[in-house]
Formats: structure tokens, C-alpha cells, sequence
């Protein structure tokens, strides 16, 4: 408003020109003819579309093919935003991630309303989240359902990922097993959801009663598992968002790898090139920088829990105990005798109680001996 009472008063009080006046606030002639003719016109400017970034605009044809396509796509196949910007970048766009980000944005909400979160905080070495997603991946030339199970430090924000057939309670104790050696520390707390294989009866509030083996892991970890309400996945929002980036960014075009053991080496290296990124919040640091300031705020880690579920199991007149409708062999000698069998994320161990008696490699498939 002091812009138009100075034209108002420039014009109609010391008989300023027009143009003297277009000249000296650099308003158009008809800009100040309006506000001579209403004093409460306020000045403004108004876009007559949305600002796009000058190098994206001959790459926005093409942006806006890709994200048509990635929607035609199955859900769990679809690009992240970050990795839609690293397409077009290997194209040779030269602008920056947020200028891609807002472009589709515009272009999938239309206009649609924006949902408020309160944002939590983390202290350093405070917690992990903890989730599964389910992809579909190429091993040995056949294309195979596989369970990954995603880590993520909440205060430095680094992922882990580590990649299973099952979903399984022995699965579960490895993967901790795993991500903790990966970090090099414990947390004070881990936030997981409510699966039957960690958790076995949900009580008011946060009472739980934690399966057996899983509470023997906490215990000897010496730290506290936290289980989120029933469908409240923002409890642990970190790990859910990672569930969809990771997919967009890892898994999506399909991966494909000879063995599983292949996959897990890559998305180990995956992780480790992703904590290069700018951290969500310290943005002029990596997420790698700020994960040393946390590291010394973790627990040293010791030797791995042994992970495992354990059942006894009777030995058949054919020398074999089956597990998860496979079949091992035992030595003879314990033939029709009672045998504990515990089954481990690679590997079968059986024992007579004191000592191992047998060893295999697990097998995944299904009716085998």
C-alpha cells in the first residue's frame, strides 16, 4: 500500500508524468493508471501459471512421460521421485532434485489437499525402526518373492536392508543379528510393529507380551523393544517411508542376481552409497557424517546372538527329521530317538541335547530330502 499512496501522491499531488512514474517504481503505464484509479488496490503480482525451472523445460515432455508410464506400472514397481531425477539426470538434465520433485508433485495431486504430521525427534543412538516389505526380484532367472527386512537409525536416518525367503521368527533374530554388526552399535530401543513372530499378545496401551525368542534377543542386546498401537504406522514413520523410497530407488527397475546371497551383498553396498546423501535435517552434512557423530552413542555390539527357534522333533525309522516339509538325514544311531532341531536363517543344526549330531544347509523348497 505505501507503494500506491507514493504513485497517488507523485501523480495527483506533485504532477508527476505517467511515465516519470512507470520510470521510476518500474510499474507498467496501465499498472499506475489502476491504482490511480482505486487507492486500495494493493500491488502485487500474480503468476499466470506455475514457475517451472528453466532446465527442466526441455526436459518436461519427457518427465512427464515417465511419470504417465511409472503409473501404469504395479504399485510395488514404480519409481521413487529421487529415482524419476536420476533417470532424467542420466539424460543429461542439469537442474536440481527439488525442481523435479515440485514438477510432479503438481502433476500427480492436482490440487489436492496436504495432510499435517508433528514430526518426531531422535537423540543419537536413541532408537531403530523396524519393518519388512515384500519385492519381487529375479534370482537365477526366475523371478521370486523375497522378504526384506529395513532398518533405520532414527537419528542419523542410515538404512539397512537385508533380503530373506521367509518372514520367519529365525529370520528376524539374523537380521538383527546383521544390522547391528552393520552399525557397529546397539540402541537404547527398537520400534517394531505387531507381527505374530515378535509379538504374541497386544494389551492396553503399550502392554505387550514379546515372543519368546525375540525377547531373549532384546534381553541380550540389553535393549528395549518398543511395539507401535495397532495401525498407527506413523509411530514409526521413518521405516515406512523408507519401505516406498527404497523400492522406488532399489528395487524398481527389477533387480536380478544369481544367488540371494548376491542380492544381500548389493544391498549392503546400496546402503553404504545412499548414507552419502544429505541428512533430512543437517542438510549441509551426509547422513554418513552424522551417523559417526551417533556412532559413539551406540553400544558395542559383542559376539551375535544365536539365532534360532528351537523344537524337539522324533527321528523316523529311515534315519531322517523333517522340517518345513523337507527332510534331513541323522545318524543312525539316534534312529526312532527324540532330537532337538534348531533351524537357523541358513542352516539346520539337530542335537541329541549336549552335542551336535548332524548339520545341513537349509533348503527353501518344498518335499525335499
Amino acid at each position: 500500500m505505501e507503494s500506491v499512496a507514493k504513485i497517488r501522491r507523485w501523480v495527483l499531488a506533485d504532477g508527476v508524468s505517467i511515465r516519470e512514474v512507470s520510470r521510476r517504481t518500474g510499474f507498467s503505464r496501465n499498472t499506475v493508471r489502476k491504482y490511480l484509479r482505486d487507492e486500495n488496490v494493493e500491488p502485487r503480482y500474480r503468476l499466470s501459471s506455475p514457475r517451472k525451472g528453466r532446465r527442466l523445460l526441455e526436459y518436461e515432455v519427457m518427465l512427464k512421460e515417465m511419470v504417465e508410464l511409472d503409473l501404469r506400472r504395479p504399485v510395488r514397481e514404480r519409481r521413487s521421485m529421487r529415482g524419476l531425477f536420476e533417470a532424467l539426470v542420466i539424460q543429461g538434465f542439469e537442474g536440481s532434485y527439488d525442481t523435479v520433485r515440485r514438477y510432479i508433485v503438481r502433476l500427480k495431486s492436482k490440487g489436492g489437499p496436504l495432510k499435517g504430521y508433528v514430526p518426531l525427534e531422535f537423540d543419537a543412538g536413541e532408537a531403530v525402526q523396524f519393518d519388512w516389505s515384500h519385492e519381487i526380484v529375479r534370482l537365477g532367472g526366475l523371478d521370486q518373492k523375497i522378504y526384506v527386512a529395513h532398518f533405520r537409525l532414527c537419528h542419523s536416518r542410515k538404512p539397512f536392508l537385508v533380503a530373506y525367503p521367509r518372514e520367519s521368527c529365525e529370520m528376524i533374530l539374523d537380521a538383527f543379528n546383521l544390522a547391528f554388526a552393520f552399525y557397529g552399535g546397539v540402541p537404547r530401543r527398537v520400534i517394531i510393529d505387531n507381527p505374530k513372530t515378535m509379538v504374541t499378545f497386544i494389551g492396553k496401551g503399550k502392554e505387550r507380551i514379546f515372543h519368546p525368542r525375540f525377547q531373549a534377543l532384546m534381553s541380550y542386546y540389553a535393549t528395549e523393544p518398543v511395539a507401535c498401537n495397532p495401525a498407527s504406522g506413523w509411530e514409526k514413520g521413518q521405516v515406512e517411508n523408507q519401505v516406498k523410497t527404497m523400492r522406488g530407488q532399489i528395487f524398481s527397475p527389477k533387480l536380478s542376481f544369481a544367488s540371494l546371497q548376491d542380492l544381500n551383498i548389493h544391498l549392503a553396498l546400496r546402503c553404504q552409497e545412499l548414507a552419502h546423501r544429505p541428512h533430512p535435517e543437517a542438510k549441509t552434512r551426509s547422513i554418513a557424517v552424522v551417523f559417526e557423530e551417533e556412532l559413539p552413542s551406540l553400544r558395542p555390539v559383542g559376539r551375535p546372538f544365536e539365532g534360532y527357534s528351537e523344537r524337539v522333533v522324533r527321528v523316523s525309522s529311515t534315519c531322517l527329521v523333517q522340517y518345513d516339509t523337507n527332510s534331513y538325514s541323522v545318524p543312525c544311531s539316534h534312529s526312532l530317538h527324540k532330537v532337538s532341531l534348531r533351524s537357523y536363517a541358513d542352516r539346520i543344526v539337530i542335537t541329541d541335547g549336549k552335542t551336535v549330531i548332524a548339520e545341513h544347509e537349509r533348503c527353501f523348497e518344498r518335499h525335499q530330502k
